[in-house]
């Protein structure tokens, strides 16, 4: 669901009724950085920006309210930080290089594959967010919003990433990033994410980011290696792999590099 400025009035209050009715311990929003002190002046806090989100233009914030103070701790502080002071040292590389690195290049999913895709899907997350391993979602999401990238060895699909576009703001979400165990650090990750940087660039385009895995050690280096910029850090914000965990986020320009 977007926000539009006259909307903020009524979604604040419903936003509260809901969580307290579910019992919710955060309230997460994404919304225009001119509204940022209407949410701020019922308990909101900044947790990351994103420079240029609606139409490579407009700031995007990313606001959190804890109603469950317990929900606002960082249990993993310390290992977190360790793992953003090893990837902020990593220099950054051009994504052609990715682009050549393997001779099976990555390539556009389409919707016969879906079932495959939800089998490997299936293998790495115990959960996630999304239905992502349920074939019929999958399909959906490829009908509507979301273009699905691979990369295969032997003709069986060994990596998956997906691009959620938003053709109006002209933004996209780089997620869904999988690998199978026996095909990880070959590089498969940042080949595909160069390919899905190509594409969205062409369609127009202006500004991709993404929300990984502030425990992975792996995903942040992906997008530090592939000049993304770090812009926050959402706390406990996620049900991913079997727990709630914090989520960190990076965002790039497109059509200002080599993509």
């Amino acid at each position: 669901m977007k926000l539009r400025s006259g909307n903020v009035s009524q979604i604040i209050p419903a936003l509260d009724q809901m969580a307290e009715a579910q019992g919710y311990g955060k309230i997460f929003v994404k919304v225009p950085a001119e509204v940022r002190v209407r949410f701020e002046q019922h308990d909101y806090r900044q947790e990351a920006l994103v420079p240029g989100f609606f139409r490579g233009a407009g700031d995007a914030v990313f606001l959190a309210k804890y109603p469950c103070e317990e929900r606002r701790l960082e249990r993993h502080e310390e290992q977190i930080r360790a793992i953003m002071e090893s990837v902020l040292a990593i220099p950054a590389t051009s994504p052609a290089l990715w682009e050549s690195r393997r001779s099976e290049a990555a390539a556009v999913c389409a919707l016969p594959d879906a079932r495959e895709m939800s089998h490997v899907y299936r293998q790495i997350f115990p959960t996630y967010p999304i239905p992502i391993d349920v074939p019929e979602y999958i399909a959906d999401t490829m009908k509507s919003h979301t273009r699905y990238f691979c990369v295969r060895d032997a003709g069986k699909i060994v990596a998956l990433a997906s691009s959620e576009t938003d053709m109006e703001d002209l933004n996209v979400e780089m997620t869904d990033f999988a690998t199978l165990p026996d095909h990880r650090c070959q590089g498969l990750a940042c080949q595909l994410l160069a390919a899905m940087e190509r594409s969205m660039t062409v369609r127009g385009i202006r500004t991709a980011y993404t929300i990984a895995r502030a425990l992975s050690p792996g995903i942040n280096r992906t997008f530090r290696k592939m000049g993304y910029t770090y812009a926050g850090k959402l706390t406990n914000s996620t049900n991913i792999s079997g727990q709630i965990e914090s989520m960190n986020v990076w965002y790039k320009k497109l059509g200002e590099s080599d993509v």
